[in-house]
């Protein structure tokens, strides 16, 4: 499976150290960065995962085997590890502080995956894991990452990891895997029952917006095939039709989509904001994309309250734009917020997601973490406030208004990240006020509040909805396990399981699931 953008922005800083020697690689120190409001982060640093060390050796292509020292290490624990099952990864860099960056690999009889493709090399048996994954992209440039065990534990796996390009350290260090496995005790759902499932032909599914009975679903390349845009007519959630697939043949990278009226909005990698007429909803006829005269520009998420339209783009410049779409079908450009350095310093991160309510616009702007801006005046964004915590990855929000406060459910998405509740009353100061975790070696995704329920898409561990009314202390009422095992791509990357989610007011719930597609329940 070819790394999806989203998956490659979560490792692209983590792998900014460079330089080798005879020694373990050295490394840079890092931009300072400001304390956060919260010392409570997604991911606690444990110290090295592993007793192994990873040097250049004359002689040994880089990401070999033999640049990983295993003298300190116990291999024979190795073969009590599980051959057959998907394992999610953490990274941890060599260098202080460390980063860290998420990953994946599944281990098969039929054939292992490492980065959503079969390894260039493995070897694994009861004194040896070795997994090296090799790639090369359209300029020409030879990126390779392996992998090297050091000892097993239980469902468990520590090691030491090296990535390298055109032949040359780009950093190291050491790695925990962990098995992807349903939590202990749970069946395949509880509270939820699964009305229809339709599979998605275009690529990797990644969002679903459903508006005039018909469910837009928008997705990602995935290897050779391209993403695009699948339309279902859901007037019967129990038997949803297919009625139209779209794909553009250099534009087809589409993560996020949105409708107002008689227009659909799609995120586009490659061209903005791309504007649909659904006036006949089966058949959306293309008809902008924005902004436009600016060149290529990468739009992640789009957002849609009352006449507004918010744009959250990740390059060339990380900003979130701001269109009137009082006719829906002809959106113009009203502003634009940029977090001061970003583009720049890469520990300001990008805008991935945002939420508005009540004149305010609620970023999730990735290491930057949970920005309040006020967007009374579209064309002088004010930044208001703003909650940060230690390895931020802040991704998906909700806000509601409870009683006299205002509060958010704010999430990240990289290992150990979980859901935050947040007072955000005094936008100056936002406060942690609980929380909700499930297992460290698995994300969330997206979240919907619909009064005092908070729907979440929780990757592997599926679909997954709180009641909220106390929202100091988020209850779970009910579960759908989407993960079955065996469907084509599963367990290929971190990013695995349900993504997306819509609860349109129509009785159903809408979830996308990246190996099954569209998954249709009755709401709870």
């Amino acid at each position: 499976m070819k790394s999806p953008r989203w998956a490659r922005a979560t490792v692209v800083a983590a792998w900014m150290v460079s330089a080798c020697g005879p020694e373990p690689v050295p490394t840079p120190a890092p931009t300072p960065k400001p304390p956060p409001t919260d010392a409570q982060g997604d991911w606690e640093d444990p110290g090295r995962y592993a007793a192994c060390q990873v040097y250049s050796v004359q002689g040994v292509a880089c990401g070999e085997p033999e640049v990983f020292d295993l003298k300190s290490c116990d291999t024979g624990s190795l073969a009590g590890l599980a051959r057959e099952a998907a394992y999610t990864v953490v990274y941890r860099a060599e260098r202080a502080p460390p980063t860290i960056a998420a990953d994946a690999f599944r281990l098969s009889p039929a054939g292992h995956s490492y980065r959503g493709v079969a390894p260039s090399q493995a070897r694994l048996d009861d004194r040896d894991f070795f997994l090296s994954s090799t790639s090369t992209n359209d300029a020409g440039v030879t990126t390779r990452y392996s992998l090297r065990g050091c000892r097993a534990e239980g469902d468990r796996l520590y090691g030491c990891y090296a990535g390298c390009r055109n032949g040359q350290f780009i950093n190291y260090g050491t790695f925990l895997a962990q098995r992807v496995s349903r939590r202990p005790g749970e069946a395949e759902a509880s509270g939820l029952t699964l009305v229809s499932e339709s599979p998605v032909s275009h690529g990797l599914a990644a969002d679903v917006y459903v508006t005039q009975g018909h469910a837009y679903v928008v997705s990602l390349p995935l290897g050779s095939t391209p993403g695009g845009l699948s339309v279902f007519d859901v007037r019967d959630p129990a038997a949803p039709v297919l009625k139209t697939e779209i794909s553009l043949p250099k534009d087809n990278y589409w993560n996020g989509v949105w409708a107002q009226g008689n227009a659909l909005y799609v995120a586009s990698a490659n061209t903005g904001v791309i504007t649909f007429d659904i006036s006949n909803p089966a058949a959306p006829r293309l008809l902008r994309s924005l902004p436009s005269g600016v060149g290529a520009i990468d739009v992640h998420t789009v957002f849609v309250e009352g006449e507004r339209l918010y744009a959250m783009s990740v390059g060339p410049v990380p900003k979130t734009l701001i269109f009137d779409i009082r006719q829906p079908t002809e959106p113009a450009p009203l502003g634009e917020y940029v977090e001061p350095g970003a583009g720049v310093d890469w520990t300001v991160g990008f805008p991935h997601d945002a939420l508005a309510f009540e004149g305010r616009l609620y970023i999730n702007h990735w290491r930057a973490g949970y920005l309040v801006v006020d967007v009374s005046d579209p064309r002088e964004p004010k930044k208001l406030g703003a909650f940060t915590y230690p390895y931020a990855t802040s991704h998906a929000n909700a806000v509601g208004r409870f009683g006299d406060r205002l509060i958010a459910f704010e999430g990240g998405e990289s290992w150990g990240a979980h859901l935050r509740v947040l007072d955000v009353t005094d936008p100056a100061n936002p406060r942690r006020i609980g929380e909700y975790k499930l297992s460290e070696n698995v994300s969330i995704h997206n979240m919907v509040l619909v009064g005092q329920r908070l729907y979440i898409a929780h990757y592997q561990h599926g679909v997954r909805v709180l009641d909220v009314s106390v929202p100091e202390s988020p209850r779970e009422v009910a579960y759908f396990n989407t993960v079955k095992g065996g469907e084509p791509h599963r367990g290929e990357g971190f990013y695995d399981g349900a993504i997306g989610i819509r609860v349109p007011g129509d009785g159903h719930v809408y979830v996308i699931d990246t190996s099954r597609g569209m998954l249709i329940f009755p709401e709870p």
